[in-house]
């Protein structure tokens, strides 16, 4: 429901996916920058663990791949409080562009205060990153330093559908707040388990559950999604968005759709 590295569901055959994986998010984001973005070069700074590795090998892959240039990288301490060094370091080869990873928590704020005290514009120097970096916690800790941030994510309680008016609405009468990714993927874990005991007529071996998971397809908050039968991962759209400021909010607006994305690592 939340874990994004993508070998995870290949070691074991009972594991099914309801959350993402940083390929999938990170190698779209690539893409789309290079063949949309009229982003030619691009500096990558990851977390040192399996996650910001597989998204700094995916975005780097996908955007060389549509014919940009990557004029360097770094991967910095997962427990990193200071991001001033790093961030020094981009801005002195002077790059067009900047794809960033960084667990969610506390530092998505600190890295992007790091960016405005180095004097990195977003409207300058593109900031690109997975959905992590400028989630609706970051995004209020920046405030207007993060206007004209660039990422690609598979939910945001922005997400213009019914279905995802009605799960906002409810959740912030349940917890008195917005929902984010992790709740979007607790939402779906619960109903992919509700639903496979439904169609394995309440059989619960896990034989049964799996059979029953594969292929399963439903509308979630964050847009249509299902299960790849021949992997056990999900299948989504990924969505491009721009931070702006709507209405006095600082939110991420969507700017493009890539649909049905799978995870591209497997074989």
């Amino acid at each position: 429901m939340n874990a994004a590295t993508a070998v995870i569901t290949e070691k074991s055959p009972y594991i099914v996916r309801v959350s993402l994986t940083l390929p999938q998010i990170a190698e779209t984001l690539g893409k789309w920058a290079a063949t949309k973005g009229g982003i030619k070069k691009a500096y990558t700074m990851v977390t040192d663990f399996g996650p910001g590795i597989d998204a700094e090998g995916g975005f780097q892959r996908a955007f060389k791949a549509a014919g940009g240039e990557i004029v360097g990288s770094v991967r910095m301490p997962i427990a990193n409080p200071d991001f001033s060094a790093f961030v020094q370091r981009a801005k002195d080869l002077n790059p067009e562009s900047i794809f960033v990873f960084v667990p969610g928590g506390a530092q998505p704020a600190a890295l992007g205060k790091a960016f405005a005290e180095r004097g990195i514009d977003p409207n300058k120097v593109k900031i690109l990153s997975t959905g992590e970096a400028v989630d609706e916690q970051a995004v209020k800790a920046m405030g207007d330093l993060a206007i004209g941030r660039l990422s690609g994510w598979h939910y945001d309680y922005n997400h213009k559908s019914k279905l995802n008016a009605d799960f906002v609405k409810a959740f912030n009468a349940e917890f008195k707040r917005n929902p984010d990714f992790f709740a979007a993927g607790g939402y779906d874990g619960m109903h992919l388990i509700y639903e496979a005991l439904k169609k394995a007529g309440g059989k619960t071996d896990g034989d049964s559950l799996i059979a029953a998971a594969k292929g399963m397809k439903w509308e979630s908050p964050r847009g249509p999604i299902s299960i790849d039968p021949e992997t056990r991962d999900i299948i989504q759209n990924v969505y491009i968005r721009k931070v702006e400021k709507v209405g006095g909010d600082i939110v991420n607006v969507d700017v493009d759709t890539v649909a049905n994305v799978k995870d591209p690592t497997h074989k």
